[in-house]
């Protein structure tokens, strides 16, 4: 529509600060604290009002107008301006007057105050005030769609939508923790920390000239410092449409762990380790490398990470299941590994185990431990169908190429993981954190632990451990199963503080456990975690062409050092 002329300055004074224009506009001015109110939805919905203010910031389909403030803290002092056709060529730094419908729209989990149809007039240029947040905001709802500024850092929990939608996820206070890691699922103390992590989480979004430079190379743990900009609610949750270019303060990349003891025992997923036809065809694979070169780029990141880890026995998740031979996945990885004349072997279950796609495996250093009898898998039941096979090996500790010590059974496992495709019953989400699949995985750790305690491998040894990906939270029933049948959490054990593995929807924790038999555990020397995974972003992995060990998967390996020579 046209432009109404600008009026004089001390009538667009009277505006804004809500004095009478009976004489102006055939609207009376109101303030926008007014409109509103003090709960989630407007008290005036439906009602055609004026106000007037600043606008802030323009969207896609409108824009934000802020006001000088009506005198209630309990209020916010800006609402949105529906404009989806673009019809109000207003900037930002415009003051303007504006009569609109009332209406409360979706936006994410909630709604936002709109004004429909509006009808502006141009009062002249203004600057909105900025209101300081210091710490989380008791209410959130009492600054909707104000100019905003976050006096501490922020924590950054997730970049994985920067280059897709130009948003980061970030938290005020401690970095979030998944609920079910710390508390029962489902319980009030869980209850009581999903609605801190909500209360405390909020996607930053900006366009990318405003992101800094190394965003997309950043860690989460990372930190932002002066965050400002206009605060909203998105399709994901709370927003702020960032008006200036924040501070980032990188968070640095951890050395390889070190942990005490003579033999070392570690873990890792390899998010799909698939070699093609195992002669420089079959790309792509169906869930790994596109490409030869890509093949390459993740194995030289394996390769990285296990000379850092430098353990003796090694289990591996998330293995092509193609055989034991020369052009297996499994092979290319010993193979890697043994390229500046390393002595890693494979073990070799025959076949399998199991006929999922992926499946578990063990490799482990010939100079220092030796297989005692043979592989031992189970299958049946959930083993199979639903979570990989677990494969069992005996091993004895050597010196100077002579057995050491007593014989030791590392049992690699993988459960069934938490997507909903398929799940039926008890196995469909229960809305208690755990999400699908909990009875199944449930079920694999009984059936486990009554396996591991049969003694499969024929070892007669009682040092027993139980690695892998678990797919379950550390207070989820999969692995209280366990530690109620008497395996005892590595990381408990070594006095680990706050140990995690996997970040998912920016809140940390374990999927990736260590459960020892009580002989074994007093074994125990030490338990790290090296976080060179899970903190990374997308751009430091193989299909990015980032160097070093770093996003050799999604999941953070594992080490264990244990006391085991005689």
């Amino acid at each position: 529509m046209p432009r109404i002329r600008p009026l004089s300055a001390a009538l667009a004074s009277c505006l804004l600060i809500g004095c009478s224009t009976a004489a102006l506009s055939p609207n009376r001015v109101v303030a926008i604290g007014t409109v509103q109110g003090r709960d989630a939805a407007s008290p005036r919905v439906a009602e055609r009002v004026t106000v007037a203010g600043v606008v802030t910031l323009k969207a896609g389909g409108g824009w934000f107008l802020q006001d000088a403030g009506d005198g209630d803290d309990a209020t916010s002092d800006a609402l949105w301006v529906d404009d989806p056709q673009g019809l109000s060529a207003v900037t930002p730094g415009d003051r303007v007057q504006v009569s609109g419908e009332v209406a409360e729209q979706p936006a994410g989990g909630g709604t936002r105050t709109a004004l429909l149809h509006p009808q502006v007039r141009e009062l002249g240029q203004g600057t909105a005030a900025v209101v300081d947040l210091t710490g989380t905001p008791a209410d959130w709802e009492r600054y909707e769609g104000m100019s905003v500024r976050f006096t501490e850092p922020l924590n950054l929990d997730g970049s994985h939508e920067l280059e897709r939608r130009g948003r980061v996820l970030a938290s005020l206070g401690e970095r979030p923790w998944q609920a079910s890691e710390r508390t029962a699922p489902g319980s009030a103390q869980w209850r009581a920390v999903e609605s801190d992590n909500g209360r405390r989480q909020v996607w930053l979004q900006a366009t990318p000239d405003v992101w800094p430079a190394a965003m997309s190379h950043a860690r989460t743990g990372s930190r932002l410092q002066r965050v400002a900009g206009v605060l909203d609610e998105s399709d994901a949750g709370r927003g702020l449409h960032l008006s200036v270019t924040p501070e980032l303060l990188p968070a640095s990349r951890p050395q390889p762990p070190q942990v005490e003891g003579n033999l070392r025992v570690a873990a890792l997923n390899l998010e799909n380790l698939f070699n093609g036809d195992g002669h420089g065809g079959g790309f792509p694979t169906p869930r790994g490398a596109r490409s030869p070169a890509e093949l390459a780029a993740q194995l030289a990141k394996h390769v990285a990470t296990l000379r850092g880890l430098d353990a003796d026995v090694v289990a591996l998740m998330e293995l092509e299941n193609d055989g034991y031979g020369p052009e297996s996945s499994l092979a290319s990885l010993v193979s890697a590994l043994n390229a500046d004349g390393g002595d890693w072997r494979p073990v070799n279950a025959g076949q399998g185990p199991g006929d999922n796609p992926i499946r578990v495996g063990l490799i482990y250093r010939a100079g220092r431990v030796r297989p005692q009898g043979k592989p031992a898998t189970l299958e049946g039941g959930p083993f199979g169908p639903h979570s990989r096979v677990p494969m069992a090996q005996a091993f004895v500790p050597l010196q100077r190429g002579r057995a050491s010590g007593p014989a030791f059974v590392v049992a690699a496992n993988h459960f069934k993981s938490k997507g909903c495709s398929g799940a039926e019953g008890a196995d469909r989400d229960q809305h208690d954190g755990a999400a699908c699949w909990n009875a199944t995985r449930t079920e694999s750790a009984r059936r486990l632990d009554a396996w591991l305690k049969s003694d499969p491998t024929k070892s007669g040894s009682d040092l027993a451990i139980i690695v892998g990906d678990l797919n379950a939270y550390a207070q989820e029933s999969p692995v209280r199963t366990l530690a109620d049948a008497g395996w005892r959490d590595a990381f408990a054990v070594a006095g680990v503080a706050s140990p995690y593995s996997y970040v998912y929807d920016g809140r940390i924790g374990r999927l990736d456990h260590a459960l020892l038999s009580p002989s074994l555990s007093a074994r125990l020397r030490g338990a790290a975690e090296w976080h060179s995974n899970a903190d990374e972003p997308e751009t430091s992995g193989y299909r990015d062409g980032g160097d070093g060990p770093w996003r050799s998967s999604d999941h953070d390996p594992l080490l264990l050092g244990f006391d085991m020579h005689r």
